[in-house]
């Protein structure tokens, strides 16, 4: 009999069996029980009637909440992808995330599109910007006898290529060659890609500086546009900086006695005035208040001071977020000559040293940075042959907003060049 106790069937296997199920509806509990804690709520049969009532609120409550700040945000998203001007989608989205305090993440996303299509090293230029760089021949008569072109400028890529630091005729007033330009490559590495600067006349021009209508934004009597019937005389446009509503500019704008932003000391400076004319220097030494003073645009700080390129043109926290200074993007900047001539460039493939050294051997002594990334760097010239009272605008590089960028409503501010 003492045998048959381990065998199938037997009494002894029947009492495991009853121990396993015992030990199995303990652990089923156990989970259940665990279950029930996380669970921040109780199950609706444990309820009564009152507490089913005020858990129904609750959620409804909830609900409500959820569906308000989406509808929020949708409607916040909707209106920058809509209000006017040609900002492309992504300029958009990324401004949006900018003025809701989400800059840090749009810096992390535009250092990763520069890892996954970073700007290509070698390669010759595409025929389109070759043509570009080869027609230097004036379309237009010019006299020449009071503002001759100017000398070659050295090219930065040995050999040169045809047209490369040649000198042309942009824009004219009275038939002189009050706005003249060129093309070169900006560096030995980045050969496929073209950076323009041009040289406008600071006495045959007059300089106006305009807002946009969100940056800096505000009532300003000055429209942020040319429009119509303000469009004779038209030479030349440039984009503004960094954004001063955000403190990305670390200075402030200043139009016809309205201020956006602190006008700060030391702050790299436009300045315009009641004459028309512009001076470009660090605020509070170069440049200052004064009754003649109508128009200030400040960003960030001198690249080039004295004739050369500052000392600390290497410092990343300088010149825009974390390393982005070193990126070779798309950037613009503006200077000044020792004669009052303005400089501006604009190029492709540039980090914040190589825009600096351009606009120092064009021969600016006081030079400033300006925007970067392909929405925002531009510099137009129009050509009044056909219409004088609404010349035809040209970019002098090609950049992602079309060369009506300020016919239109122009998002961001803008400097426009007159015939004086």
């Amino acid at each position: 009999m003492a045998d048959r106790a381990g065998l199938p069937g037997s009494g002894g296997g029947e009492g495991e069996g009853s121990a396993a199920e015992g030990a199995a509806r303990a652990d089923a509990g156990r989970a259940k029980a665990a279950r029930r804690r996380l669970v921040p709520w109780k199950p609706r049969s444990a309820l009564t009637p009152s507490q089913l009532r005020r858990r129904k609120l609750a959620t409804r409550g909830a609900l409500a909440v959820c569906l308000v700040c989406v509808g929020a945000v949708g409607y916040s998203v909707g209106e920058a992808l809509t209000y006017p001007g040609d900002d492309s989608i992504q300029a958009r989205l990324a401004g949006w995330a900018r003025e809701h305090k989400l800059g840090v993440v749009v810096d992390k996303l535009e250092n990763l599109q520069y890892e996954l299509d970073p700007p290509q090293v070698g390669g010759a230029l595409p025929s389109e910007a070759l043509a570009r760089m080869r027609a230097t021949a004036a379309p237009m008569p010019v006299r020449h006898t009071q503002i001759p072109l100017r000398a070659p400028m050295r090219p930065l890529v040995s050999p040169a290529l045809p047209g490369e630091g040649v000198w042309r005729v942009l824009a004219t007033a009275g038939g002189e060659a009050v706005v003249q330009g060129t093309y070169v490559r900006p560096d030995a590495d980045h050969t496929s890609y073209q950076a323009a600067i041009a040289w406008v006349s600071g006495t045959k021009a007059r300089f106006e500086l305009h807002p946009g209508v969100r940056e800096p934004g505000g009532t300003f009597s000055v429209p942020p546009t040319i429009p119509k019937g303000r469009r004779t005389g038209l030479l030349a446009t440039w984009n503004g900086g960094f954004k001063v509503t955000d403190g990305g500019s670390r200075g402030g704008f200043y139009l016809n006695g309205e201020t956006v932003g602190g006008l700060r000391d030391g702050a790299a400076s436009e300045v315009f005035y009641r004459d028309g004319s512009i001076r470009i220097g660090q605020w509070g030494r170069d440049v200052s208040m004064s009754p003649d003073v109508v128009g200030v645009r400040q960003c960030l700080d001198l690249m080039v001071d004295n004739g050369r390129v500052v000392p600390d043109i290497g410092v990343d926290s300088k010149w825009g977020a974390t390393d982005q200074s070193r990126m070779f993007v798309e950037r613009s900047g503006v200077g000044v000559t020792a004669q009052g001539d303005v400089i501006m460039v604009v190029g492709q493939a540039l980090t914040a040293r190589t825009l600096a050294e351009l606009m120092q051997q064009a021969g600016a002594v006081r030079a400033m940075p300006l925007d970067m990334n392909r929405a925002w760097p531009s510099f137009m010239t129009y050509d009044p042959s056909k219409d004088p009272a609404d010349p035809r605008p040209t970019n002098i590089l090609d950049f992602q907003n079309p060369p009506e960028r300020y016919y239109n409503q122009a998002t961001r501010d803008f400097v426009a060049v007159y015939v004086k």
